[in-house]
């Protein structure tokens, strides 16, 4: 094996420019691959932010609610339903809407409210710059991520605005709690939020519940249901995977980033075998003496794996470098593309699979050559 790797790495760097031609185009190949897939991961991330964030074990929805963004309403007397259940520990009412933000100028833009209870069972806003979750509980205060802060007209903590005619006060900033829809969101108390969104008091979005130690989450979910009307009783785990779903392929945005990494595959298949090809067929001579002095068809497809083996993993080097730097560039942006190491597993096999597939063209190539060939040049 040492005298086929080495055969195969003499090819591959024999002639430098062909082998970086090579890389490069695996390189380009695996990048636009990452950047597509990241995208994927990193909008599924973004969708269910504030369902990954909230600390409930069940929620309680209307019945045909799709994301967390769907603001329906449901009435909060199921909540206390919901406390006669054996099992449940806390119920708490989240309220969620949109609403107009008025900037100083007098100038509107729409945000996102989210208002739950401030202590307990709740979503409450996290990785705070500045401020705390409690000051939420001063009247007129909302918490808002310091990447809006242009867009919403503030700068700092203590800033005043307007939201549906009524002051309010930056008290909390975060940081990286972006909405992949780009509207703001704006951390608020209970009532606060209701006021700012115009529901009931007796209205609420959703319930958030928390299951007693020891107790067995589905069956107190199946109980829930049978005993709750024109509701759905959800895990944390099937409405993420509900909203994600929704968002991912329900509206077609998902669907799109996946095609985008096909063609990427596709693509970049398509440039790895052409520059596998033409460096295999430039070294025709060589492969035509092995067969000449009798080297069986196997050891030859194992000097030109070994070369699409090399291949990847060179290539594959590179591209995991500038795919890190694309990420760190884009962490701070409306879409960030993620990389998770699952996915750079993922990608590692891919690369090595794009090579070997395409080798075998050139084996194909090269099993076709007359041995006789070297005796004429």
């Amino acid at each position: 094996m040492s005298l086929k790797f080495r055969l195969a790495y003499r090819n591959l760097f024999h002639d430098r420019l062909r082998f970086i031609a090579t890389i490069v185009g695996i390189v380009f190949s695996i990048v636009l691959v990452t950047v597509q897939m990241g995208l994927f991961v990193g909008f599924g991330r973004m969708v269910t932010t504030m369902v990954d964030h909230a600390s409930a074990d069940l929620w309680i929805m209307p019945a045909g609610t799709k994301c967390f963004e769907d603001p329906s309403l449901l009435d909060d007397r199921q909540r206390f339903r919901a406390l006669a259940v054996e099992g449940i520990e806390e119920a708490s009412a989240l309220v969620i809407g949109y609403a107009q933000w008025r900037l100083p100028g007098g100038t509107t833009t729409p945000v996102f409210i989210v208002g739950s209870e401030l202590r307990g069972l709740g979503l409450h806003p996290w990785d705070l710059v500045a401020g705390r979750a409690d000051d939420l509980s001063i009247p007129a205060a909302v918490a808002v991520d310091q990447s809006y802060f242009e867009r919403l007209g503030v700068s700092r903590t203590g800033a005043d605005a307007e939201i549906r005619d009524q002051r309010v006060q930056v008290m909390a900033v975060t940081k990286g709690i972006r909405a992949f829809t780009t509207t703001p969101y704006v951390f608020a108390g209970l009532d606060r939020a209701r006021a700012y969104t115009g529901v009931a008091a007796n209205k609420a979005s959703y319930v958030l519940l928390r299951v007693a130690p020891g107790t067995n989450v589905d069956s107190v979910r199946r109980q829930l249901q049978a005993n709750l009307s024109d509701v759905e009783v959800l895990t944390t785990a099937e409405f993420r995977s509900r909203s994600r779903s929704f968002w991912l392929f329900g509206t077609g945005a998902g669907a799109a980033l996946f095609a985008g990494a096909l063609l990427g595959i596709i693509v970049g298949t398509v440039i790895v075998a052409q520059t596998l090809y033409s460096s295999t067929k430039d070294h025709l001579d060589e492969f035509a003496t092995l067969r000449a002095i009798g080297s069986p068809g196997a050891y030859i497809y194992m000097v030109i794996i070994w070369q699409a083996l090399l291949s990847a993993i060179v290539g594959f080097c590179g591209a995991a470098a500038i795919s890190a730097i694309v990420v760190r560039m884009t962490a701070e942006s409306a879409l960030p593309i993620v990389m998770t190491p699952a996915l750079t597993i993922g990608l590692f096999l891919l690369t090595v699979v794009m090579c070997v597939a395409s080798a075998i063209a050139a084996i194909v190539q090269v099993m076709r050559i007359d041995p006789a060939l070297v005796f004429t040049r």
